[in-house]
């Protein structure tokens, strides 16, 4: 290669650098969480014409297809796997840089941003909060509780630093790393004068004609409980409602006959002061791992060395399931 070839080589190189824009690089990470271009046009409020466009562009920008469409919904090519994960560390970094910035502007302190599912949210997230604030009362803490695959997605993008809560399916768990810190099971609850809890013995067939408050699809509990509800032969519950929502079904319950299955830290402290009672089922079926999750290409802050040192020493004081 001569000198002027080489140094036409390393224009364009720099060319095709500056032509990739921050757009480029939302559009590939949204399409690939989402797995389908309307979800990624819902998720960035764009057209599906616009996103198609900007996918174009940066194909050629790269000279190579970054993802195949089919009926099946949208698939990476080898060169967009490559692509993909360096364009999540590099909207991550980004991310970091900004909040670092604007962390700067209000006084220097460092954030740590935690997302908690409600199960944790509700049961362990006070105690570790308290003591992580005596640890360090410096930092200013920013807690999200919420669905798994919203959490999840947030850890990816870099919008949380680290999240607890159960593990999800493997396609959810995509670039996150995950620490088991203690085992939990699903419940079904009732208001405390149920009239289920007079039987002196109770199967689980006993609960097809009684509505239901059930997990909803892409909930963490959904496979446990569907596979729970297999093992005793039971079928779609007719009279059901989809909702894993802590404050809709600890009112709810409390005035309706509905049974609810949901993880057993989501209703604790309502079951230890008897406001609803947990059914004398065996539904050890649904036990699973809780645990970290964070990114593994993610350095761990002073804050986050010291918050998941809080997190373990509460986990340990749990009472196992």
């Amino acid at each position: 290669m001569t000198f002027s070839a080489l140094h036409l080589s390393k224009r364009e190189s720099h060319l095709l650098d500056r032509r990739i824009k921050l757009r480029h690089l939302e559009t590939v990470t949204a399409i690939a969480r989402q797995g389908s271009l309307k979800g990624a046009c819902a998720e960035l409020n764009l057209t599906q014409p616009a996103l198609s466009k900007t996918l174009k562009e940066l194909e050629e920008i790269l000279g190579a297809a970054l993802m195949t469409r089919d009926r099946g919904g949208v698939r990476l090519t080898p060169e967009g796997e490559v692509f993909l994960e360096f364009a999540g560390q590099s909207l991550a970094a980004l991310r970091r840089g900004v909040s670092g910035v604007a962390e700067l502007r209000e006084g220097g302190a460092e954030v740590l941003r935690v997302g908690a599912l409600p199960s944790v949210a509700v049961r362990l997230m006070p105690r570790v909060v308290a003591r992580f604030r005596e640890l360090s009362p410096a930092t200013r803490l920013v807690l999200r509780d919420g669905a798994h695959g919203a959490l999840t997605r947030d850890l990816q993008s870099g919008a949380l630093d680290l999240v607890i809560g159960r593990m999800g399916a493997p396609d959810s768990m995509a670039g996150v790393s995950f620490t088991q810190l203690y085992q939990e099971g699903v419940v079904c609850v009732v208001r405390s004068q149920h009239p289920l809890l007079a039987r002196p013995v109770l199967a689980p067939q006993d609960l097809v004609d009684w509505p239901v408050l059930y997990p909803p699809e892409g909930a963490a509990i959904r496979p446990l409980v569907d596979r729970w509800c297999l093992a005793q032969g039971l079928g779609p519950f007719h009279d059901r409602i989809d909702c894993v929502s802590g404050a809709f079904g600890r009112r709810f319950l409390r005035q309706s006959d509905m049974l609810w299955f949901i993880s057993e830290g989501v209703v604790a402290p309502e079951i230890d002061d008897g406001a609803l009672a947990a059914l004398p089922l065996d539904l050890g079926l649904t036990a699973g791992p809780v645990g970290l999750m964070t990114r593994p290409d993610s350095a761990a802050s002073r804050s986050r060395q010291l918050f998941e040192r809080a997190l373990r020493h509460e986990a340990e004081s749990l009472p196992t399931s």
